[in-house]
């Protein structure tokens, strides 16, 4: 386990390489909703990163029940939020360009805000992820929303890794539920008319899926921690929205710093992590 005095290791030139992102992936995003990218972080920042997002996961997080008397989310991941702040090497991780620009491509828009990043830490026994629709929690005004799922370990099967719902990004359904029991018993028969992508991630590969695309992960069965760093990234023009649920209130006071409803989404804690110039991709 790394710690705060470890070695630093600059790998700010890997942040800064253009990811060679083929036309083909762009067109399968918008089609299907989700893409998974192989090569796109090196094995070594991953592990360098990874120990320290562990570090600081198991720092943060407050849940201490035993596995039996958690909750269904409770039992999917440990879940920390905003880790950029409280570590300076986190923040280069979720700060970097080549994740960013990428999400941006994917989207095709100019440029791109952090909404905020998450750790999902599915421990060795723990559950299933029930199926769900990220932006259901966030008064955005578009679905110009995308987040980059980052394993930090190879993930075989047997850990759980991301499955997808194609093409589930362009329907209603269901969109008015929480992440839970409910959501899961009722998207799962809802779901059956699209086709469900669910494999492996191989080490260095990564998913991005829109915030309306449905997503679940199985039950962590390997003996071994899941870890997952995810950043969540917003066109860098989005609006903030009159909270529809108590959960988008929450994250409306939390995340954007309870900004005007109608302005655009460019609170502190949002800051543009990449934008189109003319000499840029």
């Amino acid at each position: 386990m790394k710690t705060e005095t470890s070695k630093k290791i600059d790998f700010g030139a890997e942040f800064e390489e253009i990811y060679d992102l083929p036309q083909d992936a762009i067109l399968f995003f918008k089609a299907k909703g989700y893409v998974k990218l192989k090569q796109v972080l090196s094995p070594e920042l991953l592990a360098y990163y990874g120990d320290i997002i562990t570090t600081w996961v198991f720092k943060l997080n407050k849940v201490t029940k035993p596995m039996e008397e958690r909750t269904t989310y409770e039992k999917a991941f440990l879940q920390v939020m905003n880790l950029w702040r409280e570590n300076e090497d986190i923040k280069e991780f979720v700060f970097n360009k080549r994740l960013a620009r990428i999400a941006a491509q994917l989207m095709e828009v100019d440029g791109v805000r952090l909404y905020h990043d998450q750790a999902l830490y599915k421990e060795a026994t723990g559950g299933i992820t029930p199926w769900h629709a990220d932006q259901f929690y966030w008064p955005l005004s578009t679905d110009k929303t995308i987040t980059v799922w980052v394993p930090l370990q190879e993930t075989p099967m047997e850990m759980g890794p991301l499955a997808f719902a194609e093409a589930s990004q362009n329907v209603e359904l269901g969109r008015d539920k929480e992440i839970s029991d409910e959501s899961e018993v009722m998207l799962a028969d809802a779901l059956k008319q699209f086709p469900i992508h669910e494999t492996p991630f191989d080490l260095g590969e990564v998913s991005y899926h829109s915030g309306w695309t449905y997503h679940r992960a199985g039950a962590n069965v390997s003996g071994r921690a899941r870890g997952v760093m995810t950043v969540i990234y917003m066109d860098k023009d989005i609006r903030i929205v009159k909270p529809t649920n108590p959960y988008q209130t929450a994250d409306w006071t939390t995340w954007l710093d309870s900004r005007p409803i109608g302005s655009v989404a460019d609170g502190a804690l949002n800051p543009i992590l990449y934008q189109k110039s003319n000499s840029s991709q």
